[in-house]
C-alpha cells in the first residue's frame, strides 16, 4: 500500500516532533517542508529526506501528491492555512490553540464539513501513554461522577520570547500556549461537559524577567529581551452545565520556588493525579488506598506522545480510526480560553448560552 505523502508546514521547534513521528511511521513519508526561512526548510528538508522546499504554504497546497499536511506555525496563521488546506483537499493536523478566536475556529469548522477532509486538533497529551491508561479506568466508572478538577502549570522562569510573547502572533501568552494543554486535558477526561460559566483573570506583572542571571530557560529562535506583550499569569475557574468544576493556573513567570505542573481529578468513587506522575486514590473496605500503577511512564512522555499522535492522525486519515481531538473539540476550547481573557478584561464572570465576544 502506498504511503501518504506529508508537508509540513513551518519548520520550528515544535515541527521536530511532527518530523521524527512521521520518518517514523511506515505509512507515512515525510514529501515536503514549507518555511519562510530558507535556510531553515533546506536544513530539515535535508535531516527528513523530502522531496520537495517550499517557502510559502499556497505553493506546498498546490501540490496535488500531498495528501496531508502538519501545521507549526505561529498561532495567528493556524485558522487561515488551515482552511486553505482543507479547501485544497488535505487532510490537517494542526497544532494547538486550533487558531486565536472562536469566530475563527467556526471557520475552520465550516471548511472541515464542505471538504470532506479529517482535521485533527494538536492536543498531544490526549495522545500520551499515562492518559489512555487513565481513560479505561475513567470509562470503567472506577471513579464515578469527576465533579473536580484542579491543574497548575507554573514555570518561575520560561517566557520563550519571540512570537511566543507577542500576543498579535501568539493570541496570548502562558494561558494560550500551557493552558490549552491542561485545561483540555482535564475537560477530555472529564467527559467533555458543556461549558456554563467562566470567571478568568490575567496579570502582566513580571515582564519577560530578560535580567535574571543564573537561571536558563528555552528561548525561542527569534527571541528579543525588548520585546513582550502577552500576561505573565493567568488562572480561572469554569463551571459545567453538569455542576462540575475545574480550576486552573498557568505562567511563563511568577516568584515561586520551583517549577510546577499538576494535574489532579476527583470523583465520588474515588481520584487520580496524572502529573506529576500518574497515581490513583480510591477506597476499598472503608480503607483509603494510594495506587501506583507499574508503567514505563508515569509522567507524561512528549517523545510517545507525539508518536502516538502522528501514528492516530495517519490512520485516521486512511479512515482506521477516528481522531481523538476533532474540530468540535478545538472550538469548544476556543471558547474557554477567549472567555477567561474576555473575563479578565472585563472583571466579571462569563456566562455561556449569551453573547461572547470573539
Amino acid at each position: 500500500m502506498s504511503k501518504l505523502k506529508i508537508g509540513v508546514i513551518g519548520a520550528g521547534s515544535i515541527s521536530e516532533m511532527h518530523m521524527q513521528s512521521y520518518e517514523n511511521n511506515d505509512f507515512a513519508e515525510l514529501y515536503a517542508i514549507c518555511d519562510m526561512n530558507e535556510e531553515r526548510a533546506h536544513e530539515k528538508a535535508k535531516k527528513y529526506n523530502a522531496s520537495k522546499v517550499y517557502y510559502d504554504y499556497e505553493s506546498l497546497l498546490a501540490d496535488k501528491v500531498i495528501d496531508a499536511v502538519s501545521i507549526c506555525t505561529w498561532n495567528n496563521s493556524h485558522a487561515e492555512i488551515a482552511i486553505a488546506a482543507l479547501d485544497a483537499g488535505k487532510h490537517v493536523l494542526v497544532e494547538k490553540p486550533l487558531c486565536t478566536t472562536v469566530a475563527d475556529a467556526l471557520k475552520i469548522e465550516e471548511a472541515v464539513k464542505r471538504s470532506g477532509k479529517l482535521l485533527q486538533v494538536g492536543f498531544v497529551r490526549r495522545y500520551a501513554s499515562n492518559t489512555e491508561i487513565i481513560q479505561k479506568f475513567v470509562n470503567q466508572n472506577h471513579f464515578g461522577e469527576i465533579y473536580y478538577a484542579k491543574a497548575s502549570c507554573l514555570r518561575r522562569l520560561g517566557n520563550p520570547g519571540g512570537w511566543f510573547s507577542d500576543k498579535e502572533r501568539s493570541g496570548g501568552g502562558p494561558l494560550i500556549d500551557l493552558g490549552v494543554h491542561v485545561i483540555d486535558i482535564c475537560w477530555y477526561l472529564m467527559g467533555k461537559p458543556k461549558v456554563k460559566s467562566v470567571s478568568g483573570n490575567t496579570y502582566s506583572k513580571l515582564g519577560n524577567r530578560s535580567n535574571v542571571k543564573h537561571l536558563s530557560f528555552y528561548q525561542a529562535a527569534d527571541y528579543d529581551p525588548d520585546k513582550n506583550t502577552v500576561e505573565d499569569l493567568a488562572n480561572a475557574i469554569i463551571r459545567f452545565e453538569n455542576g462540575a468544576s475545574l480550576m486552573v493556573d498557568v505562567s511563563f513567570t511568577i516568584h515561586g520556588k520551583k517549577d510546577e505542573l499538576t494535574v489532579q481529578l476527583y470523583g465520588d468513587k474515588g481520584g487520580f493525579e496524572l502529573e506529576p506522575e500518574l497515581s490513583i486514590v480510591t477506597e476499598q473496605h472503608d480503607i483509603i488506598l494510594n495506587a501506583t500503577p507499574q508503567i514505563n511512564n508515569l509522567s507524561f512522555d512528549v517523545v510517545q506522545a507525539f508518536q502516538n499522535e502522528i501514528d492516530h492522525f495517519i490512520a485516521a486519515c486512511k479512515r482506521e480510526k477516528e481522531t481523538l481531538s476533532p474540530v468540535e473539540d478545538g472550538i469548544e476550547m476556543m471558547k474557554i480560553l477567549c472567555a477567561i481573557y474576555e473575563s479578565s478584561e472585563k472583571g466579571t464572570e462569563i456566562q455561556f448560552g449569551q453573547s461572547v465576544e470573539v
